[in-house]
């Protein structure tokens, strides 16, 4: 009895003419719309403008940590949804006030980073993390009425920031008349 067996092999050659009309696309893809009057210049500003709206989605999955949601009363969900939101705006608000306040100040950048490292383009959660520790203590008796109140003290940047922001230092001052 003959038995007969195939065996396969794999074998290649390059094809130069493939290769050099893909060698002419290197580097390029395509932009796709549905805007029929968007013109090719305004398509491109358009796709570039895209990581400006994606940072802000960028913003609840990471600072804000949204998900995961364990809420089961869709009502809850987006009245939780709606503080992200309102977070969102106050972030955009902050970074807009203090960019425009260097902006107008002629100041090109403010030391936000760690070691002092300059910042020309301040986040609102850089922003908000050099104040992350500042704290007031309020110390009472026995019977609660308030011994002494431990002030915070504020760092050279924060100050500087505050200003920019228009916010005055005073703000995190306790006032005679507060009730504690």
């Amino acid at each position: 009895m003959k038995r007969v067996t195939s065996r396969f092999t794999v074998s290649f050659n390059v094809r130069s003419d493939v290769v050099s009309a893909d060698a002419k696309s290197d580097g390029t893809f395509p932009l796709l719309t549905n805007d029929c009057v968007m013109t090719p210049a305004e398509g491109l500003n358009a796709y570039k403008y895209q990581p400006n709206l994606e940072r802000r989605h960028a913003q609840l999955k990471g600072h804000q940590l949204v998900a995961p949601v364990f809420l089961k009363d869709p009502v809850r969900i987006e009245g939780l949804l709606c503080c992200h939101f309102f977070a969102l705006v106050i972030q955009a608000v902050i970074e807009r006030e203090i960019r425009g306040a260097m902006k107008a100040a002629q100041q090109a950048s403010i030391p936000l980073y760690p070691e002092l490292r300059e910042c020309a383009a301040p986040s609102a959660h850089r922003v908000l993390e050099i104040f992350a520790h500042v704290t007031r203590h309020v110390l009472r008796g026995a019977d609660g009425t308030v011994v002494r109140i431990y002030e915070p003290t504020l760092t050279p940047l924060q100050l500087q920031v505050l200003e920019l922001l228009g916010i005055p230092a005073s703000a995190y001052a306790a006032t005679k008349s507060a009730s504690l």
